[in-house]
């Protein structure tokens, strides 16, 4: 059978299976049991089983946990909505004051959380009802709750990131250290983003009375709250850089600093404790899930020389290399409109991956690229998942038009910031250079 009837059997049953409703990780598991069997016949489902167990028992997997489990104490102990008011000192008069805090937050929470949909959620309920009382309009209101909330994406610790080197076998240290310029640099394009426009267009987001903070109140406060934030992105990201500790070793220290100023604030209490490890077993439990079918679906497209195939077609598309990496972001960014994170990641990387190798492109470059790509994704009308978070915290009155327009610009920044890590490479890969862990 020809490589391009099986492509078309095997995504045209995916498809079906994902229309259905069927959950991803099921959808995968049902093909590459069905494919194994078809292909190697019994001796295909041990081979299945093989592979199941080694996608599972690597030790590059254990920061995910730790991660998610980050992420969980900080949403049950309620430590976020404190981190925002303090933010909010900071802020002076600038135009557009409260969308600048948005981003600022969304920053804070990336790196605390490492979860898109909890930090737009958090972010919806706590900022959302001030801005519309002060007068900001929608589009100003939403679309940067929306755009500072998938900074998660791209700031460690970030659990896409994991799951990108884990379906890509990609180092996931270098990817968790590269995307700490970009995700700063997205933040720093949202926020000239807001300003000019509420220079140029002040009704959107009119000014108000603040009251001042004296100089003492805010250091206090930064001493108080920003500070430990601070010692988290060291445990987390300056312990990797620095050569200390590893990926997973840097996982289990945030996991600490985390647990330790829920303390410190007294926010940590048995509830809460219960509550996020039985959130964090069941998200880690799904995600292990997808790792599976991703690992499963990879060898199957293999053997069956999908991958080889596709990515054939794919180096005859283009002229120069670069434009076959723009190719494969404008099929992800399309794919981002219509599916979510975690399928168009076991889709698409089985057959990039290969295709980066060969035209000798960094695979961590190219990771940092992606997910980009991906957290636009999460942005995307008509189905990306930050608008319906932000559609279900929004007043009841909000339609979803207004939902899709207020994303729009943010879109575009996203899209520009990808054209500029492919024109700078080093914006993604300066920081690998520094460390001393590999």
């Amino acid at each position: 059978m020809e490589w391009q009837l099986i492509l078309l059997i095997v995504f045209g049953s995916l498809a079906i299976l994902l229309a259905s409703g069927m959950p991803i990780a099921l959808s995968f598991l049902l093909i590459n049991v069905s494919g194994a069997y078809v292909f190697w016949g019994a001796a295909g489902l041990d081979q299945l089983i093989l592979s199941v167990y080694t996608s599972l028992a690597s030790f590059e997997l254990l920061p995910l946990p730790l991660f998610i489990l980050m992420g969980e104490v900080l949403y049950h102990s309620g430590v976020g909505p404190l981190l925002i008011n303090v933010l909010d000192k900071l802020m002076g008069r600038l135009p557009g004051r409260l969308s600048l805090l948005s981003v600022a937050a969304g920053v804070v929470l990336a790196v605390l959380t490492g979860a898109s949909v909890g930090s737009v959620a958090m972010l919806g309920n706590t900022l959302m009802p001030d801005m519309l009382k002060r007068g900001y309009k929608k589009p100003m209101a939403m679309g940067p709750i929306m755009a500072s909330g998938g900074l998660a994406v791209m700031i460690p610790p970030s659990g896409l990131a994991v799951l990108l080197g884990a379906v890509g076998e990609i180092s996931i240290g270098k990817i968790l250290i590269s995307i700490v310029i970009p995700g700063l640099v997205m933040a720093v394009f949202y926020s000239a983003y807001i300003i000019g426009r509420c220079w140029l267009q002040p009704s959107v987001a009119p000014a108000y009375e603040v009251s001042a903070a004296s100089a003492l109140e805010i250091l206090l406060s930064g001493l108080a709250y920003l500070l430990p934030v601070g010692g988290i992105v060291f445990l987390v990201t300056g312990v990797i850089i620095f050569g200390i500790a590893t990926p997973t070793e840097a996982a289990a220290t945030g996991c600490m600093g985390v647990f330790l100023m829920a303390a410190v604030y007294k926010r940590l209490n048995w509830g809460v404790v219960k509550k996020s490890v039985t959130s964090t077993m069941e998200i880690v439990g799904m995600i292990f899930l997808i790792i599976c079918g991703a690992r499963a679906f990879s060898t199957l497209l293999s053997f069956c020389e999908i991958t080889k195939g596709v990515g054939d077609l794919i180096l005859l598309m283009g002229g120069s290399p670069i434009f076959t990496i723009v190719i494969m972001q404008v099929i992800v960014l399309i794919m981002g409109c219509f599916m979510e994170s975690a399928s168009i990641m076991l889709i698409t990387l089985p057959i990039f991956v290969p295709v980066v190798k060969a035209l000798d492109f960094s695979l961590v470059w190219f990771a940092v690229i992606y997910l980009v790509n991906i957290e636009t994704g999460l942005l995307t009308p008509p189905f990306g998942l930050n608008l319906f978070v932000m559609k279900a915290v929004a007043p009841p009155d909000t339609l979803m038009k207004e939902v899709y327009s207020a994303v729009v610009p943010f879109v575009i920044i996203n899209i520009l910031v990808m054209a500029v890590l492919m024109a700078f490479p080093q914006i993604s890969l300066c920081l690998t250079h520094l460390t001393r862990l590999w």
